[in-house]
């Protein structure tokens, strides 16, 4: 199969083009910059330089190729309406463009939190929350089966860990050394779901191979880790205390720290037989590749 990937060079689309080409796909592979043209090409994968914002470009590489994987979005908190918007134009354009073909279309979304409950992959994120935007063109993204499209969407959890991870864990460390003190919201309690990039990459191939057509699929490996556990190997590595803090504390951070989001995978392991293989949250943290630029 010849795959379109959006987000090709990112933290789990460098990782998801490797899956692809290791299992006999050929990967188009969308760049929006010179780096990411260069990083691209040197996992195999042929190029397509253009944007979210470039709808012709991204119509182009939709009907060039057998499916699409939709990985890229412009993680601006600043600006997160227009990042949603332009998500939802984005997935409107490749998804007409394989209106009536049988082929898939998989989307990139997050785990809906449910405070008091463990989310499942039946479940919405709650309306007027931070995820209700993303879960709202997950949901146009799924309504595509009707129109012809094998549509799944794979919901990611709070952290997909691993060595070079960019996102809220590496946040944390690095909020942690400026503060002098590794921090949690409340007691500690609330729960992060999480998953190995390696294994949450190999879940977006088996969507793409054989999800059926208005799936939704979990990503979730560790079904909640304590925030106040993650604090704690983080405190120990750096030789820093931990404590609880007050959300506004630790930035945006805070306001997804204060709630409690655990998500089950279990539907998914069912649908598809994915099984996580990789370390788990808490053990990629204890080998210590978060902390290697640390100072203390």
């Amino acid at each position: 199969m010849r795959v379109f990937v959006t987000g090709a060079s990112g933290w789990i689309g460098s990782a998801v083009v490797p899956q692809l080409i290791g299992a006999g796909h050929q990967v188009l592979g969308l760049a929006r910059s010179d780096s990411s043209a260069a990083a691209i090409a040197a996992s195999g994968a042929e190029v397509l330089r253009g944007d979210l914002d470039d709808l012709d470009t991204l119509r182009a590489g939709a009907t060039s190729t057998d499916g699409i994987i939709h990985l890229a979005f412009i993680h601006d908190f600043t600006q997160f309406e227009a990042s949603v918007q332009a998500d939802a134009c984005a997935i409107e354009t490749m998804g007409a463009a394989l209106e009536g073909s049988g082929k898939p279309l998989v989307i990139a979304s997050g785990t809906p939190a449910l405070p008091g409950a463990v989310a499942t992959e039946r479940d919405e994120p709650a309306p007027g929350s931070l995820a209700a935007g993303r879960g709202a063109n997950a949901k146009a993204a799924l309504g595509m089966a009707a129109r012809g499209v094998r549509s799944s969407v794979v919901g990611l959890p709070r952290s997909v860990h691993g060595e070079g991870d960019p996102g809220f864990i590496a946040m944390l460390v690095g909020i942690a050394r400026d503060k002098g003190v590794s921090g949690y919201v409340g007691d500690g309690s609330n729960h992060w779901p999480a998953v190995h990039r390696l294994d949450a990459a190999h879940l977006f191939r088996l969507a793409l191979e054989k999800a059926p057509a208005g799936s939704t699929l979990h990503a979730v490996a560790d079904e909640g880790v304590p925030i106040g556990d993650i604090a704690g190997v983080i405190g120990r590595h750096l030789n820093l205390p931990t404590a609880s803090l007050r959300a506004e504390d630790l930035g945006f951070l805070g306001a997804i720290l204060a709630v409690d989001q655990p998500a089950s995978s279990a539907l998914t392991r069912e649908l598809l037989g994915w099984r996580p293989v990789q370390p788990g949250l808490i053990e990629d943290l204890e080998q210590g590749h978060y902390f290697k630029n640390s100072s203390a």
